[in-house]
């Protein structure tokens, strides 16, 4: 977060911007002495008119952390720091045009519609957005217009989400709660009872699910330092939907998970968008397979396009 901080010397009032974030355990202070100031002078309003400079500083920042992962993470070396320099942006700008709350709205409606869509939704995103506006479930679908009610909660709930057992079976309650699956049987409580089998890939056995929910757990507690956010978020992802813990909303389960731990590490949430479906199912497997590069590229060009699209939601306010 950024401040403007004051400094009283004989009688007369002096301004420094200081803009602090902890990225990977270490520290990104930046400052600038901005001189004689009056109330005029915010920090919304220097941060605005030096975006690319402030940017650009703690872009330098954080470039350091990527320099030894960039040929594991993608083919296009510069897709990366594309994507660390957007995300950077839209932090600032959230900061700068205090519209936060809007651009969440706006970004769950599209996150929500597309995270849907892909596991069989037919619902149109104006009748997603209706339904979060007004909580009105008058849709002619009553089960879609519930799961994206649904959804919005989960959404919400992501605040007080924690890596534990207990907080993945409550994500799952709440999206899946009053629903019904496809064969019109209310969604089982609990983890999957029966083996299920995902494309051509068999998922972890029901009586495996618990045990290898808590070493994932583990795994990501002992490296939410150690492993750069990027690769930590898309890693329990991949591995969340190999378990497969769940009779049904896996995927959408896992995408929810997979952007708390990239907005606990000052990243904005990702859309994997619905017109990628069948490439994201394909990276998936090519990564169970041991080409995981093609899986990280997959990823990063979601992450690059909603990162294009939270930029053009911020442009608009």
């Amino acid at each position: 977060m950024s401040s403007i901080d004051k400094v009283e010397v004989k009688g007369h009032t002096y301004l420094k911007f200081v803009k602090k974030s902890t990225f990977m355990g270490k520290k990104f202070v930046y400052k600038e002495h901005i001189g004689k100031g009056t109330s005029a002078i915010t920090k919304e309003k220097h941060l605005l008119e030096n975006l690319d400079k402030i940017t650009k500083e703690e872009l330098n920042f954080k470039l350091g952390f990527l320099k030894s992962i960039n040929k594991e993470l993608s083919y296009d070396g510069n897709l990366p720091e594309k994507i660390e320099e957007k995300a950077i942006k839209i932090n600032n700008l959230k900061e700068i045009k205090k519209h936060p709350k809007s651009v969440e709205t706006d970004f769950a409606i599209k996150f929500i519609f597309n995270s849907n869509n892909i596991e069989g939704s037919k619902i149109p995103e104006q009748a997603v957005k209706k339904i979060i506006e007004t909580g009105n479930l008058g849709y002619k679908n009553k089960n879609e217009a519930r799961e994206a009610l649904n959804s919005i909660d989960a959404f919400e709930y992501l605040k007080d989400f924690n890596f534990n057992l207990e907080s993945i079976k409550r994500l799952y309650y709440i999206l899946t709660k009053k629903l019904l699956m496809d064969n019109r049987n209310p969604y089982p409580r609990g983890f999957k009872t029966v083996d299920l089998v995902v494309g051509n890939s068999p998922t972890s056995d029901p009586k495996d699910v618990k045990r290898e929910l808590e070493e994932l757990i583990k795994w990501y507690k002992k490296n939410k330092k150690k492993i750069h956010p990027l690769i930590l978020a898309y890693d329990f992802h991949l591995e969340y939907e190999r378990i497969h813990p769940f009779r049904d909303a896996n995927g959408r389960t896992g995408r929810l998970i997979l952007n708390k731990i990239l907005i606990q590490n000052g990243y904005p949430p990702i859309i994997v968008h619905k017109e990628n479906k069948e490439s994201y199912f394909n990276a998936i497997a090519s990564a169970r397979d041991g080409r995981k590069k093609k899986y990280y590229q997959f990823m990063l060009k979601q992450t690059n396009k909603s990162y294009d699209y939270l930029l053009g939601i911020l442009d608009k306010y």
